[in-house]
């Protein structure tokens, strides 16, 4: 590895120490006893506002915190406004609804949720990433129209040769040629669109995008529906009458033809969400160990094992993009694919 790229993890690894440390010496200037799985499920859950850090008082911490807008939906009615209205009141009335906040959940005082259309920090994470990926990649097309049949400069000579990567060892052999081109603006989204919310999700206060089982969830969906739309014949003929198989075994075969076709995305969705999650629980785990032990004997190797684990954790955060992307290739050309049966 190089040592700008070594710098980097431990750079992230540090910063993960100090603000873990922040919220750690929180609780005991305020005589509670540290609880990391607490403060685990915490930092992996989303919420209606953006907490930086903590300063330590005495008076349980002063939390550092970007309010986000809370838009909820109730009795036919929209109601919006800040959630830095919960710190200031334990209740927020707006009209003839009374919100409060529970958990992590808004609730209305008799107990009904209303329809929550909010910007949590997960929304607010992911409209960053989409910014960001659309600056960087409108600016490596102009740089490509520019420079065309030109060796690439700046950031294009990054990005495009991972661009053709996914065209032609991703998309090409999967789809065929045939169809292969029409599917690549799809497959490339996938990719870096993962690729950038797994890299947010690893700086510290970043949100954990990809351990969200709705936003994993919705980019299956996606996936379901654009493999099955574009179905050929022989697609559906092997899932509704399998070829060569004898008559009286297809009642058996059909029903697990059908369940594939949900199956599949399930898998893609399960995948990336245990993957990721499973990584930042590890890292805050082994951090924890510093703040319940408090030794020197445990904290070192702890933070030893921590640069490990964020080292791995930038790998797996572009091995996860690539999966996805390779069995959303996979699935389309199967779907696409045309046999000849005679």
């Amino acid at each position: 590895m190089k040592v700008s790229n070594l710098l980097v993890v431990k750079v992230l690894a540090l910063s993960f120490l100090f603000f873990f440390s922040q919220n750690a010496t929180a609780s005991d200037s305020s005589g509670e006893e540290f609880e990391p799985g607490e403060m685990i499920l915490h930092h992996i859950a989303d919420a209606h506002e953006w907490h930086l850090f903590t300063i330590p008082n005495d008076h349980g911490g002063q939390h550092v915190t970007i309010p986000l807008p809370v838009i909820l939906y109730t009795d036919g009615q929209l109601d919006f406004f800040m959630s830095s209205e919960f710190h200031h009141h334990e209740e927020v009335v707006k009209g003839a609804n009374t919100y409060v906040l529970d958990h992590g959940h808004i609730a209305e005082k008799s107990g009904k949720h209303p329809l929550d259309l909010s910007i949590t920090k997960n929304v607010a994470s992911m409209l960053i990433s989409a910014v960001l990926l659309l600056v960087l990649m409108s600016t490596v097309a102009k740089g490509f129209k520019k420079r065309e049949g030109q060796a690439p400069k700046g950031i294009q000579s990054f990005f495009e040769p991972i661009i053709v990567y996914v065209r032609d060892e991703i998309a090409l052999p999967n789809i065929g040629e045939k169809h292969y081109k029409r599917f690549v603006p799809y497959l490339l989204t996938l990719f870096f669109f993962i690729w950038f919310n797994n890299l947010l999700g690893l700086i510290p206060t970043g949100a954990n995008m990809s351990g969200n089982i709705a936003f994993t969830a919705a980019l299956s969906i996606l996936s379901l529906i654009l493999i099955n739309i574009n179905g050929k014949k022989d697609y559906w003929m092997h899932i509704f009458w399998t070829p060569g198989v004898p008559k009286w075994i297809l009642p058996i075969m059909m029903p697990v033809e059908l369940a594939g076709i949900f199956i599949k995305p399930i898998a893609l969705c399960i995948r990336l969400f245990a993957n990721i999650t499973a990584g930042h629980i590890i890292i805050l785990s082994l951090l924890s160990f510093i703040f319940v032990f408090q030794s020197y004997a445990v904290g070192v190797p702890a933070g030893a094992f921590v640069v490990v684990m964020m080292m791995l954790e930038l790998f797996v955060a572009l091995l996860q993009a690539y999966i996805f992307t390779l069995l959303t290739a996979l699935f389309i050309g199967q779907a696409v694919e045309e046999h000849d049966h005679h």
